[in-house]
């Protein structure tokens, strides 16, 4: 990777067949050695704490870091637009982030998270992580 240190924001995932994120496959460990870092934010690069800087400069930055494969780290890609079209695609859920946002640990109110009511993991035990 382009870079002498860095700090990410992300969480481990495991996908299916179509290739969407299911959190069954991790949670009961069902996945083998397939689990990846599914990077969505970059905190600190090369020394730089990037924590005040808006959203869309550390999607600029991560994206440069992240670009090609890298073994068990894959981009986070994030839409602008209409979310419905993510549910319609079979996603459990939208995590979305105001423009202009700093980094924040924790819940925010500059972030929302949204869970689909028709994903299979909302109707079982996962929607504890996708209520809170």
């Amino acid at each position: 990777m382009p870079a002498n240190s860095f700090l990410l924001d992300g969480e481990a995932i495991v996908t299916n067949e179509r290739g969407l994120a299911v959190f069954d496959l991790i949670r009961h460990k069902r996945h083998g050695a397939d689990a990846v870092l599914l990077a969505f934010d970059l905190i600190e690069l090369d020394g730089e704490d990037l924590r005040r800087s808006p959203i869309e400069h550390r999607k600029r930055k991560l994206v440069k870091l992240v670009r090609g494969p890298h073994p068990g780290i894959v981009l986070n890609e994030h839409y602008e637009g209409d979310g419905a079209i993510v549910f319609k695609l079979g996603c459990e859920g939208i995590v979305s982030k105001r423009l202009g946002s700093l980094y924040r640990s924790g819940r925010s109110q500059h972030w929302l998270k949204i869970k689909n009511p028709a994903a299979p993991a909302v109707n079982r035990e996962a929607e504890e992580d996708w209520g809170r």
